[in-house]
């Protein structure tokens, strides 16, 4: 048997009972697909996030493929102006004046085309001033390179660029917990950032995924709720520092208000919980995201702590991240719980000054008649009898 209070170590996942498919990976990868697109042709029309949203190598392969095709493109049309000149017809003749110098086949076109729209200009091939054709063709290549040029180095730029990785470390506990604080039942899980580099304007939210039935008898399929991290206190806003324990209060708002740990345990739902900020060194926005099933819900658990103070500096210890150990919790419902807080409140408001009054009534049973003046009175916080019950 397990020691209580003992940390408890992740260790490897229980069993699932049901084959519950995750809407969130814990890793924050949406497990949706897109299936049956009618109308594809919407993706082009958003063409640079289109490639920004590529994987790398299809990225890589279409940067190759922009490239080369103009370049062949450019010298077909470079060697169709030498043919159409006759400029191929003439290579040995120096009386000839062709559009383009030392362009004596296709090779030396795409050749050619490159130097041009690269800008290297090598002095071998140049274009001469006796070709308007050539002219203009070298300027319409010119400005074109230039766009492919802007569009390529753009798209790559934003694809390294993208804030995707500094995801990766920030971390989710793998469990939330259910245990009391301040006397509430809470809903908590913790967040940390593995970098020196902080997220600026950390903000959390949480949603519970869950299919419902509405009264008219329509299924929605993945239902989000809200779960309250903190909105209105403004504790949704976090200085991500140091590791953070995020708490749900469960009450007459929660969805979970008059669920308790059994009823909890058979049901079926996921949370997902959502992590954005601006990264501190580039000024991106980043989002972080994982889930939570039902079996990765600990009831009566709390975190281990894992901040130390040392010499002049605090230190986090990751090790201790995802450990959590029993605390004492009631296994009834949050409203079950304000209930019989509310009940033993009442109970102590009344019971003590009916005491009291016991008390003043036995030190006033000697002074006779003059007493009973002031028996209508109240007495500590008591009312009078009605009069009904005095004339009996």
């Amino acid at each position: 048997m397990a020691r209580a209070g003992a940390p408890r170590s992740p260790g490897p996942e229980p069993p699932r009972r049901r084959g519950r498919q995750r809407y969130v990976e814990k890793d924050g990868r949406c497990n949706v697909q897109q299936g049956n697109v009618r109308e594809p042709g919407r993706y082009l029309t958003d063409l640079f996030t289109t490639l920004a949203d590529l994987q790398w190598r299809l990225s890589l392969l279409f940067f190759v493929l922009a490239y080369a095709l103009t370049w062949l493109f450019f010298g077909a049309i470079w060697w169709l102006v030498a043919y159409g000149r006759g400029d191929l017809e003439h290579l040995g003749d120096a009386a000839w004046t062709p559009c383009v110098n030392n362009l004596n086949g296709f090779v030396a076109a795409f050749l050619f085309s490159i130097e041009t729209e690269t800008t290297i200009g090598y002095g071998h091939r140049v274009i001469t001033d006796q070709c308007p054709e050539g002219i203009a063709l070298l300027l319409l290549q010119a400005i074109l390179g230039s766009m492919v040029n802007a569009f390529m180095v753009g798209c790559m730029f934003v694809k390294i660029s993208q804030p995707n990785k500094r995801a990766a470390t920030l971390v989710f506990s793998s469990h939330a917990v259910v245990s009391l604080r301040d006397g509430r039942l809470c809903l908590m899980f913790r967040v940390g950032d593995l970098r020196s580099s902080h997220i600026v304007e950390a903000s959390i939210r949480a949603k519970l995924i869950r299919s419902r039935q509405t009264l008219e008898g329509e299924f929605i399929p993945l239902h989000q709720t809200d779960l309250s991290v903190g909105f209105d206190t403004g504790d949704d806003r976090l200085f991500l520092v140091s590791p953070l324990v995020i708490s749900h209060e469960i009450d007459a708002a929660s969805p979970f208000w008059e669920a308790s740990r059994r009823a909890l345990e058979r049901d079926d739902f996921e949370i997902v919980v959502i992590l954005e900020g601006m990264v501190e060194a580039t000024g991106m926005t980043c989002q972080a995201r994982s889930s939570y099933l039902v079996d990765e819900v600990l009831w009566g658990h709390r975190f281990t702590s894992v901040l130390t103070l040392e010499d002049g500096f605090y230190e986090v210890d990751y090790a201790s991240f995802h450990q959590t150990f029993e605390v004492p919790t009631p296994s009834c419902s949050a409203r079950e719980l304000a209930e019989a807080a509310a009940r033993l409140d009442a109970h102590l408001y009344w019971s003590v000054p009916s005491r009291l009054d016991e008390k003043v009534e036995e030190e006033g049973a000697g002074e006779g008649a003059g007493g009973g003046a002031g028996a209508d009175k109240e007495q500590n916080g008591c009312l009078p009898p009605p009069e009904s019950e005095s004339k009996v």
